[in-house]
């Protein structure tokens, strides 16, 4: 595989970043030398707005934009969003700041990834129970009057065969669990990130697969907007050291991303590191290429807080830190959130088994 899709294969790891079905186990490991409460810094703090961005009007609603491109209807319905996040009560690295009381990596873990807002993956095949794990999440963020993030990762032929294969059998099956999983968005507002790797890695497909699956990925988009009202998708854009913007974004057209009946825009950077400054500009030539005014882009964040790696390390690298806090208020054009869409701590599969959570690492990154 080609070091930039090698970088993005970790989003296949995290079987559940913040997960639906369950704990998950630690990776073996050391506790820390020091036994005194490490003093964190601050959090990166989403910056004022550029000389160049638009100020947004209120930080209760994300920036509104026109729902039709050229060449669809101009009374097609806007969704607006709130700018509250939802944290999902139940999470790896939750479990283990609860199970671990007196060590002294807790509070840096605790404060600076656990009581952060994450987004919560489905990865798992089951659809006879999607729906119900889909509507708690969802209605739990609604309960308390946030927007809750969801990813559903199960596309058949997922990851290329690498770390993260496996997903739905087949294609049918796969459009039934999205029906499945639609049922339960609610009336509420929620951001949907569709499928991690299945646009920007889709060159494993033969061209007969990749517009098979492309085409199941449109479907999917208009079946969450049609059972959502509220409901925000993105599209896979892979990330800045991968795909040209144009190639990209031929991708992302054929598998419905610049129609507004599908669609809200593109995420980058999921499970990877590479430099918010660097994921705005690849994002914005991407809507660019694919045109219509009403998309925007979402951000990973969770892992670029000194960029990716100069040899293109995408497994658990070293030196990685958390980039900046979950916002739905950015201030950039275009850019609709900064999201933690891999939960910090979780391996990609060298700090421990792939998806389950390593407080070294945890540690490692937030400090």
């Amino acid at each position: 595989m080609v070091a930039a899709a090698s970088a993005v294969v970790a989003a296949g790891t995290v079987a559940g970043v913040i997960s639906a079905t369950g704990k998950g186990p630690d990776a073996p490991e050391a506790r820390p030398v020091s036994s005194a409460s490490p003093r964190p810094v601050p959090l990166p703090a989403v910056p004022s707005a550029s000389p160049s961005a638009t100020v947004l009007a209120s930080p209760s609603v994300w920036p509104e934009r026109s729902s039709a491109s050229a060449s669809e209807s101009p009374q097609a319905k806007k969704t607006t969003v709130s700018a509250r996040l939802h944290r999902h009560p139940a999470s790896r690295v939750i479990d283990w700041v609860r199970a671990h009381p007196g060590d002294p990596r807790r509070p840096v873990i605790e404060s600076r990834i656990a009581d952060q807002p994450a987004a919560v993956w489905f990865a798992d095949w089951s659809p006879d129970t999607v729906t119900a794990r889909v509507r708690a999440v969802t209605s739990g963020g609604a309960a308390e009057g946030r927007v809750p993030v969801v990813v559903p990762y199960a596309i058949p032929g997922r990851d290329c065969g690498g770390h993260s294969e496996g997903g739905a059998p087949d294609l049918d099956a796969y459009d039934d669990w999205i029906d499945r999983f639609a049922a339960g968005l609610g009336g509420g507002e929620v951001v949907v990130i569709l499928e991690p790797d299945s646009v920007a890695q889709a060159d494993c497909l033969s061209a007969g697969e990749r517009a098979a699956r492309f085409a199941s990925l449109a479907r999917a988009g208009r079946v969450f907007k049609e059972a959502g009202p509220r409901a925000r998708v993105y599209y896979d854009a892979g990330h800045s050291g991968w795909h040209t913007p144009a190639k990209q974004a031929d991708l992302l057209r054929r598998a419905g991303a610049a129609s507004s009946a599908s669609s809200d825009g593109v995420f980058s950077n999921v499970s990877n590191f590479h430099g918010t400054a660097d994921e705005i500009a690849y994002d914005r030539a991407v809507l660019d290429a694919l045109g219509g005014t009403h998309l925007g882009a979402v951000i990973d964040t969770s892992r670029n807080g000194n960029g990716a790696p100069a040899d293109g390390e995408w497994c658990d690298p070293a030196g990685r830190t958390l980039g900046r806090t979950p916002t739905l208020t950015t201030g950039e054009p275009r850019i609709d959130a900064y999201l933690w869409v891999k939960l910090p701590g979780e391996s990609d599969g060298c700090r421990g088994a792939p998806g389950t959570f390593s407080p070294s690492y945890a540690y490692d990154l937030a400090r």
